[in-house]
């Protein structure tokens, strides 16, 4: 009896889905069921590779590379469902188990990767690999997998396995803590305004909406201003109260780093100290050195020169816009001096009188559902010919998120696309997506995907309606969803967005660009009472002034990426004993520490770094950009939105996934290797 058949029939993950796609069926699934479940799913891995590991055959692609891609299916089930549901849907009980889970996780990944027998296996298949005549997709997971136990230390010695494993279920651990103190002390910092004249500036769906968090929260009668993961917040833009400016930002900078219980300076210092270790075990001089050796970049010094080159130039624009931005202060507070909390507020006003446009007035043009259906969802239907059909009947794991089947272009049945938009207590901060189900044809699986956005929720019978940074954030994560369900690829090890961590981004951002391509935004900017387009010369002063803040963005975003290479360029045996010490010596060491331009995260919330996948690897957003900037001048050149395109891009790239080099695909899809003009001069960059 396998450990899945050991389970009681009535836990939902004993058996796969028989729900369309492979959709978990969350009306089924209880708390009680993941433990279990988790138990059950470790020991049918263990029972499988030990299988594979022992076996008395000779080494073949199939009985060993292949039979280690379908192994953990019960595991994996349950995996895809707890860690979204942490993530997205979080409570005591999911927390407390994963605080627990997450060491039992490690160690079963490193008695997969540790285990002499099965890396012997491996090597003895990629050394013979010439003789299996493998297809170019099992040729590049053969060499995935070899180069992947090698990464995981399994020629080492047993003392240094013995470290390693040690190393990484501690590290395990701390990640989860960083992640619960993150969004504890976030929750606990929302601002809470007793006096609704304090909130002038935001609309009244916002100023309701800050009511109706502050009643949830047991606060009758006052206003309550949640916090979104980066350093800005939106608010910010519109609040007049200079007062309540500076209490939301310094709510923000200080999340982690009040010496409470949710403090996350002890739990980020000892993650970089023992990530140096471990890559000094593994052969390295740093853990950057270690993580992006296996990234496009190859190597940090190629990383860190990118960032280096931008800096100065981005320095230089970021403080001419802040000696503009301080004449506004001058003018209503003078002898005041210019602060952080000051930026975004000034910037709004001199976007309304340089290029007459006035942010918080474009949002009855941005209304939700229109945004997704007529303008995400149309520019999928013009390039890859995908329809989407809200299915009402399917289960949700929350009531607020929306499931739409997705059918390709000659009606076949695609994947599942699942958009969970609005914020709540039991979400972490940002904008992600992840996976349900991933795509593969050794399985027959096809995809169900997730964006997860942090909107915050109009009172119930008014609309959503969207700033631009939401807006940008939605046709954003719907790259990464498009990358996910449009993969066409056979072994799940490559489902998707599995590439290169520095590579994954490129195709969201190439996606950003049809939230102000022509037909796209005539489309779906329209005011939501009226219907009416956006004016035409609303949108040319729009498109006028994308340019303006490069300063400040590219600023902020290339603090938080130096600050991400500094804590992961430290040696074995370094420590830090003072964080705020450490981030200000790394900021000025980097040129980039300026008193009203604070990294985009600071240490104590780099959630992209501490406990997500972004270690040493926050640089791959500009990174990605190169790509990004250059193939949507491809697209310009080639005609744009069409059919004809979007298959093209969906042939060499999206649906390739990780099966092929990442660069390689690029090559493919663009004729050539990557130029950097097209960023330079997207960004204001054009003297760097």
């Amino acid at each position: 009896m396998t450990a899945a058949e050991q389970l009681s029939p009535d836990n939902p993950f004993a058996a796969p889905s028989d729900l369309p796609y492979g959709l978990p069926p969350f009306d089924r699934i209880a708390d009680e069921h993941f433990a279990p479940a988790f138990d059950a799913g470790l020991t049918e891995q263990a029972a499988e590779v030990a299988q594979i590991a022992e076996s008395q055959e000779a080494p073949t692609f199939e009985n060993t590379v292949v039979a280690l891609e379908r192994s953990g299916a019960l595991l994996a089930r349950v995996s895809s469902v707890f860690f979204n549901l942490t993530s997205s849907d979080t409570n005591p009980v999911r927390q407390r188990l994963q605080a627990s889970i997450a060491p039992r996780l490690a160690a079963h990944h490193d008695a997969i990767y540790l285990n002499p027998e099965l890396a012997a296996r491996v090597t003895a298949v990629f050394e013979a690999r010439d003789t299996f005549d493998l297809d170019p997709e099992s040729a590049w997971l053969l060499q995935r997998y070899h180069t992947d136990f090698q990464r995981a230390g399994a020629e080492l010695p047993d003392d240094k396995q013995a470290r390693l494993r040690e190393l990484n279920e501690r590290l395990s651990s701390l990640s989860t803590r960083f992640q619960e103190n993150l969004l504890a002390d976030s929750n606990d910092l929302a601002v809470v305004v007793a006096d609704a004249a304090e909130l002038a500036g935001l609309s009244e769906g916002e100023i309701r909406a800050a009511a109706e968090a502050a009643t949830a929260r047991g606060e009758d009668g006052k206003y309550v201003l949640k916090l979104g993961l980066p350093t800005g917040q939106p608010v910010l833009a519109s609040l007049e109260d200079r007062a309540l400016r500076e209490r939301v930002y310094r709510a923000a900078t200080s999340r982690g780093n009040r010496g409470n219980e949710h403090d996350n300076k002890a739990v980020l210092a000892e993650i970089a100290t023992l990530r140096a270790e471990r890559a000094a075990v593994l052969g390295y001089e740093s853990h950057a050195s270690y993580i992006i050796a296996d990234e496009t970049a190859r190597t940090a010094e190629a990383a860190v020169g990118l960032l280096e080159r931008l800096a100065p130039v981005a320095v230089a624009n970021a403080k001419v816009e802040a000696d503009e931005l301080r004449h506004y202060l001058a003018a209503d507070e003078p002898g005041a001096e210019f602060e952080p909390w000051d930026w975004a507020f000034y910037a709004e006003r001199l976007r309304r009188d340089r290029f007459d446009l006035d942010e918080s007035a474009l949002r009855p043009y941005f209304e939700l559902d229109r945004v997704v259906v007529d303008g995400i969802f149309y520019a999928a239907s013009r390039l890859y010919g995908l329809t989407f059909t809200e299915r009402h009947d399917l289960p949700k794991y929350h009531p607020g998120i929306r499931v739409f089947e997705v059918f390709d272009a000659d009606g076949a049945p695609l994947g599942i696309f699942i958009g969970d938009y609005y914020t709540r207590d039991s979400k972490r901060g940002g904008a992600w997506m992840n996976n349900f189900v991933d795509q593969s044809g050794l399985f027959g699986y096809r995809p169900v995907v997730v964006n997860n956005l942090n909107i915050a929720k109009p009172p119930e019978g008014e609309p959503t309606l969207l700033s631009l940074d939401e807006l940008h954030a939605a046709f954003h994560e719907f790259g990464h969803a498009l990358h996910g369900l449009l993969s066409d690829v056979r072994y799940p090890t490559f489902s998707g967005a599995n590439v290169a961590r520095d590579f994954v981004e490129y195709p969201s951002q190439v996606n950003e660009m049809w939230m102000f391509w022509p037909e796209v935004l005539a489309n779906y900017a329209k005011h939501h009472e009226t219907g009416e387009p956006l004016p035409r010369a609303v949108v040319d002063n729009l498109l006028a002034s994308r340019k303006y803040g490069e300063g400040y963005a590219t600023t902020e975003y290339l603090a938080a990426s130096l600050l991400d290479q500094a804590w992961h360029a430290l040696g074995p045996g370094e420590t830090v004993a003072d964080v705020a010490k450490f981030e200000a010596t790394a900021l000025e060491e980097a040129g980039v520490a300026l008193d009203t331009v604070l990294p985009r995260y600071r240490s104590t919330y780099f959630a992209h770094i501490f406990s997500g996948g972004y270690s040493a690897g926050y640089y791959s957003y500009i990174w990605s950009e190169v790509l990004d900037a250059d193939s949507v001048e491809w697209f310009r050149e080639n005609g744009g939105l069409t059919r004809e395109n979007g298959d093209y891009f969906r042939r060499e790239l999206l649906g390739r996934g990780g099966s092929i080099d990442s660069m390689t695909a690029f090559r493919a899809f663009r004729g050539r290797d990557p130029e950097i003009g097209p960023l330079l001069k997207r960004r204001g960059l054009e003297g760097s």
